[in-house]
């Protein structure tokens, strides 16, 4: 081949070479464009920072939590993040005013919380975007070597229901006879209706659970996918995921499954555990990631699509919170109110730390609001657990909370103690009188709940309720014997 052939063949090959590269690189786009969801921003899950003022922050952005005064647009908000070199993250529609501020400096939270607040003439308040940290007694969250125990004549067929003291208490390893929520006589009333969601704020839920799968909520083929102004279109198909944007709440924290199941596990289904609730609607909204850290504006988000799936004619009546911490945050109440305004009750957990609310307040559970409940983690002889925070005047309500067997990640069960177990005790009573009265006011709800307890001298001077959380008396049945 003489040389001026081997420059043609040369130049032919890298025509196709290149032709061939180009074409890689649009089925690529394609492919890419094809995988990639409409939405924006996933936030990597890192470990809180201290910022001056001694509040965690998230590693990364956002930092500060902003709320306009009225008659302060959209657009002025933009304006003003871009002169200062920040950018407006998010808007909380079911807030007027309340919005989520990105910093693009790295400057201290704190501080630039403090130059927004200086802005009086346009802001009404502004806070750092404080970071949330399930703290359960981690030493009593160990898988359960469950066994069979004799069931009651009118129990369900669920295994390990025997294990269940909160809602059959036989006096089982140690406990006391009749120190349980009295499930069997309330259940002779209403086992719960598909009709009623219920919203469990945590880590996500494993909704692929066998003992779940049949209670998740799922987005009706009539109503549109969740679209968020700033955070784009959301394939909702079983609840919302802060974390990531991507619509996809799957637990992979576990905590989140496990309140999931004291609330609506399927019951009289011959699998694993019983809810409180047999049948019952679940919505996951997640904001927790995997090692169990989270931050205020990915919770306001999940809360505000929680209101919004509710105008939308979802019927949302419960948002169960089983976290919390001792940073007060003003953006946070503002959107809890913002759900009780649209009908919501808000149950949150009063703390693990042994302590006293009414000194050293906790939050969520102690926002004086009409549709806020805290409560209170009780063990198997109705004695307040070692762990579980109290208070006369800001803690409403105690429940079952040590050593309480549920649905865990992978078709799992594993026992866990908190009164992030209790909680959702409370927030499953709450579905079954809904169940029961579909047309019960937000106010009447509450009060139900509060005035129907089972008093205990345990609970006295510490509880406002001075009493355990009772299913039967709830429902008005009248409180009988019932067979082991």
């Amino acid at each position: 081949m003489n040389r001026n052939n081997i420059w043609i063949h040369v130049g032919i090959a890298v025509v196709l070479i290149t032709l061939a590269g180009v074409l890689g690189q649009i089925e690529r786009w394609k492919t890419s464009l094809r995988q990639t969801p409409p939405t924006v921003a996933h936030r990597p899950e890192t470990p809180p920072k201290v910022v001056s003022d001694g509040i965690q922050v998230r590693g990364s952005m956002p930092e500060v939590l902003v709320r306009f005064k009225p008659g302060v647009k959209l657009a002025d908000v933009r304006a003003l993040a871009s002169k200062n070199n920040d950018a407006l993250w998010d808007e909380i529609e079911s807030v007027k005013g309340l919005t989520v501020i990105d910093d693009l400096d790295n400057a201290d939270a704190a501080e630039v919380a403090r130059q927004y607040a200086s802005l009086s003439e346009l802001v009404e308040y502004a806070e750092v975007n404080p970071m949330i940290e399930l703290a359960n007694p981690a030493s009593n969250l160990i898988a359960k070597d469950a066994y069979l125990r004799p069931r009651a004549a009118d129990a369900p067929n669920d295994p390990l229901f025997g294990d269940q003291w909160a809602l059959n208490n036989t006096g089982q390893d140690g406990g006391k006879d009749r120190a349980d929520l009295d499930a069997l006589n309330a259940w002779a009333n209403t086992k719960g209706s598909e009709e009623v969601v219920v919203a469990v704020l945590d880590t996500g839920v494993d909704y692929k659970h066998e003992d779940l799968v049949g209670n998740i909520w799922e987005r009706p083929a009539k109503l549109s996918p969740y679209v968020d102004d700033e955070l784009g279109e959301f394939n909702d198909a079983h609840g919302f995921d802060g974390t990531s944007k991507i619509g996809d709440p799957m637990d992979d924290n576990g905590h989140g499954t496990h309140c999931a199941g004291i609330i609506g596990a399927e019951g009289d289904n011959a699998i694993g555990v019983s809810g409180i609730n047999q049948k019952v609607k679940i919505m996951p909204l997640k904001f927790l990631g995997r090692g169990g850290f989270g931050s205020t504006d990915d919770a306001i988000a999940a809360i505000n699509y929680a209101i919004e799936r509710k105008k939308a004619g979802v019927n949302v009546r419960i948002i169960s919170a089983s976290w919390g911490s001792t940073a007060r945050s003003k953006a946070l109440e503002d959107v809890i109110k913002a759900a009780g305004d649209a009908g919501i009750l808000f149950v949150a957990a009063a703390g693990n730390d042994g302590s006293n609310n009414d000194a050293r307040p906790h939050y969520p559970s102690n926002y004086d609001l009409p549709n806020v409940i805290s409560v209170a983690a009780l063990d198997r002889n109705d004695k307040l657990a070692s762990f579980s925070n109290f208070g006369e005047k800001t803690v409403h309500i105690a429940a079952p909370g040590k050593e309480i067997v549920s649905t865990w990640i992978g078709n799992n069960y594993r026992e866990a103690s908190g009164t992030s177990m209790a909680t959702p005790y409370v927030s499953g009573v709450a579905a079954l009188i809904i169940a029961s009265d579909p047309k019960i006011s937000l106010k009447d709800l509450r009060t139900r709940l509060l005035s129907s307890v089972d008093e205990l001298d345990s609970l006295k001077g510490k509880i406002q309720s001075g009493g355990r959380l009772c299913a039967a008396n709830s429902l008005g049945n009248i409180v009988k014997e019932h067979s082991h």
